[in-house]
């Protein structure tokens, strides 16, 4: 393997955790057309991340999205990395199921100072996303995702979800 040089990383991530945290905002995505999350704060004991979405979802549809982080983590799909240039990142379509549509990915969410060479973290055909965290190597190493609960904010329009995985 041909060594790369990536920017310095300054946390120390929980795998399983985080490579949920990929997971979920895919999900997310396809049943609610939302942005990947920006705001997140994934840890071993309890994690939290937050989607700007145009409704409050019900229960109904938070047991759904419980469900199918579920479903996915238990697909046992894998997890690969591919490095890529500055150049070549910007435009690279994720290929996403059919009836949803195909992510773009660019540059828009990079760090100014982010590196010539980006390393994208794919889960199987589902997600595809620059990270340079700590992963599991595929969803059935993850546990089970539980979500402990969530809170919405009406006047920003932020669903927050509280999760933790048990293993």
């Amino acid at each position: 393997m041909e060594d790369y040089l990536l920017n310095d990383h300054n946390k120390e991530e929980f795998p399983p955790a985080h490579t949920a945290e990929h997971l979920l905002n895919q999900l997310m995505v396809r049943m609610f057309g939302c942005e990947r999350s920006r705001n997140a704060h994934i840890e071993r004991k309890k994690s939290k991340i937050s989607y700007i979405l145009d409704r409050k979802p019900d229960r109904k549809v938070e047991r759904e999205i419980e469900r199918q982080m579920n479903e996915l983590i238990e697909e046992d799909l894998p997890v690969t990395f591919q490095f890529v240039t500055r150049a070549e990142l910007d435009g690279i379509i994720m290929d996403a199921e059919e009836g949803t549509p195909d992510a773009l990915l660019s540059l828009e969410r990079l760090p100014e100072n982010a590196s010539e060479t980006i390393r994208l973290v794919r889960i199987g055909d589902y997600d595809v996303c620059p990270c340079i965290g700590k992963h599991v190597r595929s969803t059935s190493q993850i546990g089970r995702f539980e979500m402990l609960g969530t809170n919405w904010d009406e006047s920003t329009r932020s669903f927050r979800i509280r999760y933790k995985i048990v293993q």
